[in-house]
């Protein structure tokens, strides 16, 4: 049998996906190696149908000069995967409750807010599992204001977790009280979050790897940046830590996801071994790494 293409209407050769690879990677940081190679040309074939291009050559061309367009918005929000649930990796919550917020809060001047980045905020099970976590497991809450900030470069899923709509697997992982608290269940099955949780959130399109998209959060206490950093290269990925550096106040904590390791990635920042996680922090001036 002979092996088909996503499509027979486009065709991408190897030489095309090696020129889109390398102009993405330019573009956002994101690198495909060859494993991905099937899901690239899927979606490039997929978005050269629904902009009418005759092929690669042309499509290609109309992105890389055509500046007053938004596909390259669309090409991101096409290829970048959002899979993601509530409560996901919860022991770093738990980390957060216990032991990260309290001694943030010991630095900071009186009255100063407690800030959260969330990035990739995906469809918003995180930064809304965050504030979940604050008002129903933070005694801090009470005492502190809080900001909660959640980005992604995928346009399409901050508008996703701005409706607040979740399945029946999204949810799963929420205590029954919770759910009740929190979400409204719609006759299709769908969980509507609270409002008030939507408006509690300050949802942005970042690129990480793009200073000028970072340069608005500072003085942060706590970054959550996980399963991210696994589609970066390690150029990326370093660039990506020193914005996050940058981004934190000192003595601000960094959560990344299970499989990743900031050891490998950079210097900067010092490994901290709480009871519920292993976690990142931006010494304090004066402090031994």
């Amino acid at each position: 049998m002979k092996a088909t293409h996503p499509t027979d209407v486009a065709v991408i050769t190897e030489g095309d996906f090696l020129k889109f690879r390398e102009y993405f990677y330019r573009k956002t940081g994101i690198h495909f190696d060859e494993s991905k190679r099937y899901f690239v040309d899927k979606r490039l074939v997929e978005r050269i149908e629904t902009t009418g291009a005759a092929d690669f050559r042309t499509y290609f061309m109309a992105l890389r000069f055509d500046r007053g367009s938004d596909e390259l918005q669309h090409l991101v929000n096409a290829m970048t995967v959002n899979e993601t649930y509530f409560f996901r990796e919860a022991y770093q919550f738990d980390c957060m409750v216990h032991n990260m917020l309290d001694e943030c809060v010991k630095r900071k001047p009186s009255g100063d807010r407690v800030r959260i980045w969330s990035v990739p905020s995906s469809t918003g099970e995180e930064p809304y599992s965050i504030a979940i976590y604050l008002l129903e497991r933070w005694p801090g809450i009470d005492f502190h204001d809080v900001e909660i900030f959640s980005s992604d470069i995928d346009t399409a899923v901050l508008a996703a977790a701005q409706r607040g709509a979740y399945s029946a697997r999204s949810v799963a992982n929420l205590p029954a009280a919770y759910l009740e608290k929190y979400f409204a269940k719609r006759k299709d099955g769908t969980y509507a979050i609270s409002r008030d949780l939507v408006s509690a959130v300050d949802f942005s399109r970042v690129n990480l790897t793009d200073p000028a998209d970072c340069r608005r959060f500072r003085d942060i206490d706590i970054i959550f940046c996980r399963n991210l950093l696994i589609y970066f290269d390690d150029v990326s990925r370093r660039l990506a830590a020193e914005h996050m550096f940058e981004s934190l106040r000192p003595g601000g904590f960094l959560c990344l996801g299970h499989s990743e390791s900031m050891s490998r990635i950079s210097s900067l920042f010092s490994a901290r071994r709480f009871p519920d996680a292993l976690v990142y922090q931006k010494p304090v001036s004066g402090d031994k790494k």
